[in-house]
């Protein structure tokens, strides 16, 4: 299987990934909603814990939608996304330390991390609109921090970048047609 096979490929059984996008975006909105009650712990843990109901959220979704959620054996690009999740793994203790540390740090940090993680779906989607998200939520990571945003308002720094892309990602994988592998 070559690349473009397997992008094509990744692209239909997940609709581009734009469904898991959207899904992001809702957490995104939860997490900012109880940020703005000011129970800070609470929105760092609504994310913490929607972020891992992301992918079995979207893959129920987009199998509603008729799409497999799940890629043909052999695809190499389900490992390439299986490593961009262990290390999104691995970078959520560290986002965890520096809120203890410091509250405000915890959503600009979790930005410039899923942000990060957006640039490795640009290959394995083979769509550059991965590349502005990427570089749209670690511009406004950096933001938040640079511009003292408030705790209650970075979450929806999230919310509206994935939900505003989410459909254009959705509509070039529902567009997409079955690979013949």
């Amino acid at each position: 299987m070559n690349i473009s096979d397997a992008q094509k490929d990744m692209r239909y059984d997940y609709l581009g990934g734009g469904v898991g996008m959207f899904v992001s975006g809702m957490v995104w909105l939860v997490a900012g909603i109880i940020a703005i009650t000011g129970e800070t712990d609470r929105a760092i843990w609504a994310l913490l814990i929607g972020g891992v109901l992301i992918s079995p959220i979207s893959d129920l979704i987009t199998k509603a939608l008729g799409r497999p959620s799940k890629s043909v054996p052999g695809n190499p690009l389900v490992t390439l996304a299986m490593e961009s999740t262990v290390w999104l793994i691995f970078c959520l203790p560290l986002a965890y330390a520096l809120a203890q540390a410091n509250p405000m740090w915890f959503f600009p940090a979790m930005l410039l991390i899923i942000g990060g993680r957006y640039f490795t779906f640009s290959t394995v989607f083979g769509m550059r609109i991965y590349w502005l998200c990427g570089l749209l939520l670690a511009a406004a990571g950096a933001a938040l921090v640079m511009l003292n945003v408030p705790f209650g308002v970075q979450p929806f720094a999230g919310t509206v970048i994935e939900i505003v892309l989410a459909p254009f990602v959705f509509l070039r994988g529902r567009k997409e047609e079955r690979p013949s592998v």
